[in-house]
């Protein structure tokens, strides 16, 4: 493994790269034990610290990690689906708020992905995915819930619908838009939904699935996805017309 010394890029950024790459290119293998910091520095040509950095950003990843004592060291880790889901939902987040993506793109993008999973889910789904689901419908009616628990609730309701489908690849794929896109929807369209509307959509999908019926499920999905745009229109309209008022009574 070898780095660029006249690379601009952080020397402790590209040492991480290249030990990330030899880890994904089976080069180094799970519970392998990396070379020391000296060894490391001295391959890399490169200080302690510099290489000390280094694993830090791979332990941050989950691609490594540490243990103390006489056998302790540097090891690559194994790294499941479930670990890497938080790393996926902020990585969305910040690229959905950074980049500026249109409501509509994004929830396009949302329940597309979304109903690709809607025929595995009504023919995999278990009954403790469709309790679950249940369960957040009934939450989501009572009357006395917060904006917060509500939100919250629909990412439980949707999360288990995805993960009824038994295969960890899309769960992983579909955490960014369920857990990522589906609050920053919320945060928008909150004020203008009707729960009792949700609770209706979200019964049926349960409804579909308890049936093992996947188109259905699809079809309230796009029905759920045209409800959303129609809310975020209103929002959008009313804030429009609310700063039209403000501007001309400056």
């Amino acid at each position: 493994m070898k780095i660029d010394p006249n690379n601009p890029a952080d020397l402790s950024a590209q040492i991480a790269a290249a030990i990330r790459d030899a880890i994904i290119a089976g080069r180094l293998i799970v519970d392998e034990r990396l070379p020391s910091e000296a060894e490391l520095a001295e391959n890399f040509e490169v200080s302690r610290p510099t290489v000390r950095e280094a694993l830090k950003r791979l332990a941050a990843q989950s691609l490594i990690r540490t243990q103390r004592g006489a056998f302790g060291g540097a090891f690559v880790n194994r790294l499941s689906f479930e670990d890497a889901y938080n790393q996926h939902i902020t990585t969305s987040t910040l690229l959905l708020g950074m980049n500026g993506v249109s409501f509509d793109t994004a929830c396009e993008a949302r329940f597309a992905l979304e109903r690709a999973c809607a025929a595995l889910s009504a023919e995999r789904r278990s009954a403790d995915h469709l309790a679950t689901m249940r369960a957040e419908a009934l939450r989501q009616a009572q009357p006395g819930l917060s904006d917060e628990a509500f939100c919250a609730s629909d990412v439980a309701f949707h999360r288990a619908l995805v993960d009824g489908a038994g295969n960890p690849v899309m769960s992983y794929q579909l955490a960014g838009a369920v857990e990522a896109m589906q609050p920053l929807m919320n945060m928008i369209t909150f004020t203008a939904r009707d729960r009792a509307e949700i609770v209706r959509l979200h019964s049926g999908i349960a409804d579909a699935a308890e049936a093992r019926d996947g188109d259905a499920v699809a079809h309230i999905l796009t029905e759920l996805e045209a409800y959303t745009k129609t809310l975020a229109q209103s929002v959008f309209a009313a804030r429009a017309q609310a700063s039209g008022t403000d501007s001309t009574a400056r």
